[in-house]
């Protein structure tokens, strides 16, 4: 048996790569019973999750849901194996080392690869980035994606198992290119030159781009599964029926036949990675902040308000496609087909989920629209559609500030000190305008200015007109 071991089994994981797994297993000993998952935390969260996945043997139930509100069931079985979880790592480390995993995989949030701008480690901004590497230096087992790689890796060196390929299922751009640097640089940062020169010659880390809507799982839906299915599932989850994987054919030690469950194995996937990054995701945090400031809960809802709509079609009509042609993907009908699945109210996905860290998505997945407009526009052009993202956030960050957010806003890479003075500037549109955080080298650029300053007027006018404020 073939192992993949994935660390984070986080709802996304089970309802993207394992089902992927779980369909090729499906088809029968030739083709995919020689893989299966084993997976666990480099942290000590989703304790009860876990709990429930080793008392089910791997096992749970995925609901799905199409936008016409056809439910469906699937047991999944491709996790084989639950790791628990120690503050050491041990368990996880020694199925990192053993010859049968061939591919480790994660699962990570844009702000835990600790990147920069300029694709380096920004140890002055995360303490845990710099905690991880004394631990390690200690001799202790590291907890963020590079402490936690490196401990796996430096005992799979060890015990001669072999090389390993490392694959990304999120949605940082370039996520195997800016991944690898980033676990070079810590490596370097050790002075393991071994290490290095091992993981160099070893690993391969394939980009790769991951879509399905995964809300976070509720206590409704276990209670449909029980209804669905008579089984009390207790990692029961639900994600929309729609589901797209697309992975550079780069892998040193072997790999599932996942083309033969639909996944796209390419020689690039920049392509489908800017489509998805710039037409979903940007858009969907342009929902989340739009809907929170006009009062809704749920996604779908913005989707729902004509005027969160239009701003949204409008970003993606105006700004992001002209800069991303010429394309082989059908752009405009990608950005219709990723609006009706925002508008699934059965998907019933919270503007808490998808508004969070902000300050790690406007550098990844707004201001490059922001930075090819402004490169190809010359001194005339306009990008006042795009511009509308980020004023909402502004205006979204100025409720935070005055603790009018009806939830909590976790956001990794923001410093709350330096997002309070913002708001409390004299000029909150410049000084906003002027972080390098959110805009790198664009910050304090005359036009970006000029642009937020517009935008978030209209935005202003919008929440005046929504709550009379």
């Amino acid at each position: 048996m073939n192992f993949i071991l994935h660390l984070g089994l986080g709802s996304f994981h089970r309802a993207h790569q394992a089902v992927y797994v779980h369909a090729l297993r499906q088809q029968g000993q030739a083709e995919g019973m020689g893989w299966a998952i084993a997976g666990g935390n480099l942290r000590p969260d989703l304790a009860d999750t876990i709990a429930a996945l080793q008392a089910q043997g791997g096992r749970y139930t995925l609901e799905t849901v199409t936008p016409q509100g056809e439910r469906s069931y699937t047991v999944i079985e491709s996790i084989q194996r639950v790791i628990p979880y120690q503050d050491d790592l041990a368990p996880l480390i020694a199925a990192g080392a053993g010859p049968a995993t061939r591919i480790i995989s994660f699962t990570v949030t844009e702000a835990g690869y600790y990147l920069d701008a300029q694709n380096r480690l920004d140890w002055a901004t995360f303490p845990d980035l710099r905690a991880d590497l004394a631990a390690i230096q200690a001799g202790q087992a590291g907890h963020t994606i590079y402490g936690g790689l490196v401990s796996i890796l430096r005992a799979r060196r060890a015990t001669g198992a072999g090389p390993v390929t490392l694959m990304n299922c999120d949605n940082l751009r370039h996520n195997g290119d800016r991944s690898r640097g980033g676990l070079l640089q810590f490596i370097e940062a050790l002075g393991d030159a071994q290490l290095k020169d091992w993981v160099e010659q070893n690993t391969t880390s394939p980009n790769a781009m991951v879509d399905r809507i995964t809300p976070r799982p509720t206590p409704d839906v276990a209670e449909r599964v029980k209804a669905a299915t008579g089984w009390g599932d207790k990692a029961a989850l639900m994600g929309e029926s729609f589901i797209q994987w697309v992975i550079e054919d780069d892998f040193i030690a072997g790999r599932p036949d996942w083309e033969k469950v639909g996944v796209e194995m390419v020689q690039s996937v920049q392509a489908h990675e800017e489509a998805k990054i710039r037409l979903l995701n940007a858009t969907h945090s342009c929902i989340a902040w739009a809907g929170t400031l006009a009062g809704y809960q749920y996604i779908h809802e913005g989707t729902h308000d004509a005027a969160i709509r239009q701003m949204a079609y409008d970003y993606v009509t105006d700004d992001a496609i002209p800069v991303l042609l010429p394309c082989p993907i059908d752009l405009a009908r990608y950005r219709d087909v990723v609006l009706d699945r925002f508008g699934n109210p059965a998907i019933a996905d919270t503007n808490q989920r998808v508004a969070m860290d902000a300050f790690s998505k406007i550098p990844g997945m707004i201001a490059p629209t922001i930075r090819d407009k402004l490169a190809r526009s010359g001194a005339e052009g306009s990008f006042g559609s795009v511009a509308m993202l980020p004023a909402l956030f502004l205006a979204y960050l100025q409720r935070w500030h005055a603790g009018q957010i009806p939830y909590t806003y976790q956001d990794q890479a923001m410093d709350p000190a330096m997002a309070h003075a913002i708001c409390d500037a004299a000029d909150p549109v410049a000084a906003y305008a002027a972080d390098t955080t959110l805009w790198g080298e664009m910050a304090g650029h005359p036009r970006l200015v000029d642009a937020l300053r517009k935008a978030y007027a209209r935005v202003l006018a919008f929440v005046a007109e929504r709550t009379g404020a």
